[in-house]
């Protein structure tokens, strides 16, 4: 049986485990990024206010602010397109998908945060939190709905609805009639 609002057939499951893989592969990736332990002769302190570590990038100029705020937005952000991809569905809210999948990129990016606090060489930044989280949602808005739409029209265009089951209905739903308690 399939899920309502899914894509149709063979299409839909070589999609879902194509993203499935590839979610895998990302996060493994990034595993090893940010939780690796390194051998470094000082680190600096946890920055734990908002904001404060983009005024301190900023501060070294715009080529070296520039490269560590894109090195923020874009570790996580490919989970913005593979969260949807492996969930699979085509007949979504676009609000809801974009909420569910920041709040997915948020409590990873806070997972990843919170690990790094027991790794040797490695910092907790707020800032980090939320430049990865801000990457989730701008990947997932620049990709997804066009994606979505895109694959809703080859199957209205095959002639399938996407946002119906395929199955045929089988009939209405059976009733019993009432059966009394004994005494």
């Amino acid at each position: 049986m399939q899920r309502q609002g899914s894509v149709g057939g063979s299409a839909a499951l070589r999609i879902r485990v194509a993203g499935g893989v590839l979610l895998v592969a990302h996060l493994a990736l990034v595993a090893w990024l940010t939780l690796r332990p390194l051998d470094v002769p000082w680190v600096r302190p946890a920055n734990l206010r908002p904001l404060a570590g983009l005024r301190a990038d900023l501060a070294l100029g715009w080529p070296e602010a520039g490269l560590r705020i894109g090195e923020g937005l874009a570790l996580l952000a490919p989970l913005g397109v593979l969260l949807p991809m492996a969930h699979g569905r085509l007949a979504v809210s676009p609000l809801a998908s974009l909420l569910r999948t920041m709040a997915a990129g948020a409590l990873l990016s806070l997972g990843i945060e919170l690990l790094q606090t027991g790794v040797p060489g490695q910092v907790t930044d707020v800032d980090a939190l939320l430049l990865n989280t801000v990457g989730v949602a701008l990947a997932h808005a620049a990709v997804v709905p066009a994606a979505r739409a895109r694959l809703r029209r080859r199957a209205q265009r095959a002639g399938r609805p996407a946002d119906r089951r395929e199955e045929p209905a089988q009939g209405p739903t059976p009733t019993f009639p009432r059966v009394g308690i004994a005494p």
